[in-house]
């Protein structure tokens, strides 16, 4: 997988002076430092000091300075969670574009300077908005994206609760299979037409009427077909998994990391380890959808499943934390408002991580998930120079990451 250069300053050499910088490789808080920046990408790190006359100066020498953020569970090309079931049906894929290059720069602003896009309900809408990106068309974060949803007909993926005369447009059922022949063709498809990796949605959801959260949906050979393809393509696989059976069958079948995975037990998180498979666990929406969703009266079917999940999850975060798993950062942005991804980090210190654990997970963790550890996460040389400036220590009160003052994006001053 090529991670696209695009946003990044050419041909310039920048210095940025940060008071402290968070280093996430060796989980350290450094004092005064300067960065070279060379084509877009860190050069050196070195004490603050006399810089050479003339040079191009970023002064954040009285803020914090962290690598960008990564949200490794986001929806930005698709309209927001509501309390009606039909909310995709009610926009013209034109209009969801627009809606999706919105979602991009408010996500970049919040410090988030990379992403993991899994999933939109009009197929590619997340592929073009990663290649608009990419063009410098829109402002946005690197994205990699999914393409559509490999799902089982009326499952997690699908939308649903309509009447059964409704017709649901053809590119919101690119990913539905039956079988693993379908999905290795469907899975084909989606990455001839750009997708980066595959998400599956291996249980029901709670934002789907009449899926069940606990519930397998795919079956395990399904499930490892879609491995297979994507495998011999160079990428690999995601899937949204909320109840116990169906984690540990996507783990089995060769997943790189679980979504949401809130019903897991204790044998799932064991296999977890054992496997290296990372736990991309979203701690915080629960209280949102808690609050907005009696607010607005989302269906009764959404509300129960939240509570469900919600603590249940938590509590399985706390053991997993406890047991070394690898624990990445996604927050599932888009059933709240996006921006606010950063509420996240003290749901996650609140069960169990330490505010430099919850960093990492948002750096060097989701980096690694990505595949993209050479390039993002961590701000030593070679490394992409996305950056975020902060008021205040993270490590002390990870809290000051909800608050994002200034944004690098590829030695470029975005925010």
């Amino acid at each position: 997988m090529v991670l696209a250069m695009a946003g990044t300053a050419q041909a310039e050499t920048v210095f940025v002076r940060a008071g402290h910088l968070v280093d996430p490789e060796r989980g350290t808080v450094e004092g005064a430092r300067v960065l070279r920046v060379e084509d877009g990408r860190v050069a050196a790190i070195m004490p603050d000091g006399a810089l050479p006359a003339g040079a191009k100066v970023i002064d954040w020498s009285r803020y914090t300075v962290l690598p960008g953020l990564i949200d490794m569970h986001v929806h930005l090309a698709d309209t927001g969670e509501t309390n009606n079931p039909a909310e995709p049906l009610l926009h013209s894929a034109m209009e969801v574009a627009y809606m999706g290059a919105a979602n991009a720069r408010t996500t970049l602003f919040a410090g988030f300077t990379s992403v993991h896009d899994v999933g939109c309900y009009r197929a590619f809408g997340d592929v073009e908005l990663r290649n608009a990106i990419n063009r410098g068309d829109v402002i946005g974060p690197r994205m990699a994206a999914v393409g559509a949803y490999i799902t089982a007909p009326g499952g997690g993926g699908e939308v649903t609760g309509l009447a059964a005369d409704v017709h649901v447009p053809d590119d919101m059922r690119a990913g539905v299979v039956n079988s693993p022949d379908e999905v290795t063709q469907k899975v084909n498809y989606l990455f001839q037409h750009g997708a980066d990796s595959i998400k599956l949605i291996a249980t029901g959801a709670v934002f789907a009427i009449g899926t069940v959260a606990g519930q397998q949906e795919l079956t395990e050979d399904e499930m490892r077909a879609a491995v297979a393809v994507a495998q011999a393509r160079g990428s690999w696989v995601t899937a949204h998994a909320h109840g116990a059976a169906g984690i540990k069958a996507a783990i089995r079948a060769g997943v790189r990391g679980i979504e949401h995975a809130s019903l897991i037990d204790d044998e799932g998180i064991a296999l977890a380890k054992a496997r290296g498979v990372f736990l991309d666990m979203d701690v915080y929406n629960g209280d949102w959808t808690d609050e907005v969703g009696r607010r607005d009266h989302y269906p009764e079917d959404y509300m129960r499943k939240n509570t469900e999940t919600t603590l249940a999850q938590r509590q399985a975060f706390q053991k997993a934390v406890r047991a070394g798993v690898k624990l990445s950062f996604g927050t599932d942005a888009g059933v709240y408002p996006h921006g606010l991804n950063a509420r996240q980090f003290k749901y996650m210190v609140q069960w169990g991580m330490t505010p430099m654990q919850a960093i990492q997970a948002a750096t060097t963790t989701s980096a690694a998930m990505l595949g993209w550890s050479r390039d993002v996460g961590a701000l030593s040389p070679g490394h992409y120079a996305d950056m975020i400036a902060v008021d205040g220590d993270p490590t002390q009160d990870v809290t000051v990451l909800e608050h994002v003052v200034h944004v690098i994006k590829g030695g470029e001053l975005v925010k």
